[in-house]
């Protein structure tokens, strides 16, 4: 139905005659007749019926307008909210990865709901290559993913990337014999060559990574662990069973693990917000993308310049 001729409907119950609307509107009275016949026609029933020189409503009519009232209501508010105008309204599905909950996701998270209160986050979490697929299909309406900077990843040109910041990378190894927390050399690379090496089951980019790395040492690692969980391949490496690149978001003290930072050898983890192109323009979606990015460099190197499309979103 027309917004046009819901609105009439709405001013006809107030003002209760033609002559009122039209004078409101400034449409004249034949033209709101007419919108009146259209509606009838498009509600399939009879909204109006005579009252002497008058018109009045039927029971439909009342009740059509008691509807259009509620539609005309909401649709204005959609209008504002768009507009930047009144407090932002919605909900977000957030696609991460496990690194960065505690340190960026959940702080943002919190900090927003508690400056803006009708942003309902609900987090979903997932490697890039899942996450990109969400983001994709319309599942998730926001992600932060990673690529390598040895291993750059081709984003989807239907999404629109905000670069954030970058984490330096580091290798696990058993604490003890040459293992030591200086910066990775070549050489010392080199003296792996033998070393049982950690990497995920996905066999993706992770392993093109590894795979990268130790070609500039001149070996070809031996992959012997297959291990999604950081936490688990910590535990493997403290253990004695292999060595394996850590991101530093990821990296914790413990007995027996040794991290040395790879530097130049195996680049950096550069970490991006992801959305639809026209989802930046939502307020709900900008203003989580702004938290996350505040948050984030705090604790990311090389944080880059808040974008426009997320500086000027507004805030509390």
């Amino acid at each position: 139905m027309d917004l046009t001729r819901l609105r009439l409907l709405v001013e006809l119950e107030r003002l209760g005659t033609m002559a009122a609307v039209s004078e409101t509107t400034g449409m004249g009275t034949s033209a709101v007749s007419k919108h009146f016949a259209v509606l009838e026609q498009e509600a399939g029933a009879q909204l109006l019926v005579p009252d002497g020189r008058r018109v009045r409503l039927t029971p439909a009519g009342h009740r059509l307008a008691r509807h259009a009232a509620d539609i005309l209501a909401r649709v204005d508010a959609a209008r504002a909210e768009l507009a930047g105008e009144g407090e932002p309204v919605g909900r977000v599905e957030l696609v991460s990865f496990v690194s960065v909950a505690g340190p960026i996701v959940l702080p943002a998270v919190r900090r927003l709901q508690a400056d803006h209160p009708g942003i309902e986050v609900r987090l979903i979490e997932h490697e890039p290559d899942e996450a990109l697929e969400l983001l994709q299909s319309g599942a998730a309406d926001l992600g932060l993913v990673y690529d390598y900077s040895l291993v750059p990843r081709r984003f989807p040109r239907t999404l629109a990337l905000r670069p954030v910041g970058t984490e330096p990378l580091l290798l696990s190894q058993p604490s003890g014999g040459a293992a030591t927390s200086r910066i990775m050399t070549r050489r010392r690379l080199s003296g792996l060559a033998e070393a049982s090496w950690i990497a995920n089951s996905r066999g993706s980019d992770e392993d093109e990574l590894v795979r990268r790395m130790c070609a500039g040492a001149g070996f070809a690692p031996r992959i012997r662990h297959r291990i999604d969980n950081l936490e688990i391949v910590e535990q493997v490496v403290a253990a004695g069973m292999g060595v394996g690149v850590m991101p530093k978001l990821a990296a914790a003290a413990r007995r027996g693990v040794v991290h040395s930072p790879l530097g130049e050898l195996g680049g950096t983890r550069r970490i991006s917000l992801a959305s639809s192109a026209g989802g930046w323009a939502w307020r709900p979606i900008a203003l989580l993308a702004r938290y996350l990015w505040e948050d984030a460099h705090g604790v990311l190197d090389d944080a880059a310049p808040t974008p426009p499309v997320l500086a000027g979103s507004g805030g509390g």
